[in-house]
């Protein structure tokens, strides 16, 4: 990483730090999937900061945003747009949606109904959506960062797999320790801390150091080692489902995007080991023996990381 994008990425750091204090970790995801390119996924219980995190992070990229809170009643025209009469001469014209932005915030994305969830898809995985025969191109970049609560919540729907497959990130923000939440009282005392966020980069400076992430050199061993865990959560005899190419690609950029976040021009088995679970736990299933067992597949991936030989 060139002493310019160390600056950038350290005001990014210390500029969601003061917005969410106390989950460095789920910053540091949450860099990496921006800087993938990839669309991030946050499930926790409501009130963690799931919505102020992406909040900020659009603030300090400066880029176009967008917060559409996902309801029972919500359609995929209200997410994407729709075709409008003009009375005057009955002509039609397309009327865009929220998504044309480059950051959308699907707040609570497991509240509304399965179909309006899949109007994602073509989106998240082609950046452009289609309406009735007519193909339209979101902005570039764009990403989805959307929040859902635990699935045992009320009134909510599972994300169908294909769904989840297309994000690149899922993980929790979690409960901050107990110093970091008496700092959270007194910081919110005045106004709130995202009141007091500055940009600190804009879009130009974000495609920089997506495509710096690109350059991350993986030696042959590295992405082997990659295929190797790919390999063995397709074979473990509690998974009933394994990791995709998809999967796969997703999991050889996050790990790109780490090392650059790392200050390293290279990637590290390391770096494959620490996003095991965020990046792979929602791309594969558990058979019936696993789940009445009480495993999870974050548990199960880390027997896989603890398995395989890494690469010398």
């Amino acid at each position: 990483m060139g002493q310019g994008w160390r600056e950038t990425v350290e005001s990014l750091r210390d500029e969601l730090g003061q917005v969410i204090r106390g989950r460095q970790e789920a910053v540091e995801l949450l860099l990496t999937g921006i800087l993938a390119g990839g669309h991030v996924l946050l499930e926790d219980v409501p009130g963690v900061g799931k919505t102020t995190l992406a909040k900020a992070l659009a603030k300090i990229l400066s880029v176009d945003f967008t917060r559409v809170q996902f309801t029972p009643d919500l359609l995929p025209a209200d997410i994407l747009g729709s075709q409008v009469l003009n009375p005057r001469d009955g002509s039609l014209s397309f009327r865009k949606g929220p998504i044309f932005t480059n950051v959308l915030l699907a707040d609570e994305i497991n509240r509304a109904s399965p179909r309006t969830q899949s109007a994602l898809l073509e989106a998240m995985n082609e950046g452009q959506v289609s309406i009735e025969g007519t193909t339209h191109q979101l902005p570039s970049p764009f990403f989805v960062l959307a929040t859902q609560n635990p699935v045992d919540f009320q009134g909510t729907y599972p994300l169908p797999e294909a769904q989840l497959d297309r994000f690149l990130l899922r993980f929790g923000v979690g409960y901050p320790e107990a110093e970091d939440e008496i700092e959270i009282l007194f910081a919110h005392q005045a106004a709130a801390p995202l009141d007091s966020v500055e940009p600190v980069a804009g879009i130009e400076d974000l495609l920089g150091m997506m495509e710096a992430v690109r350059r991350v050199v993986v030696k042959r061993e590295v992405a082997a080692y990659l295929l190797k865990l790919v390999e063995a959560s397709r074979n473990h005899p509690r998974l009933s489902l394994g990791v995709s190419t998809r999967g796969a690609l997703a999991y050889f950029r996050a790990a790109q995007a780490r090392s650059f976040l790392c200050g390293r021009s290279y990637m590290s088995p390391d770096d494959l080991q620490q996003l095991a679970a965020p990046v792979l736990a929602h791309r594969v299933q558990l058979n019936s023996e696993a789940r009445y067992g009480g495993q999870t597949a974050s548990s199960i991936l880390a027997e896989i990381v603890a398995e395989v030989p890494v690469p010398l």
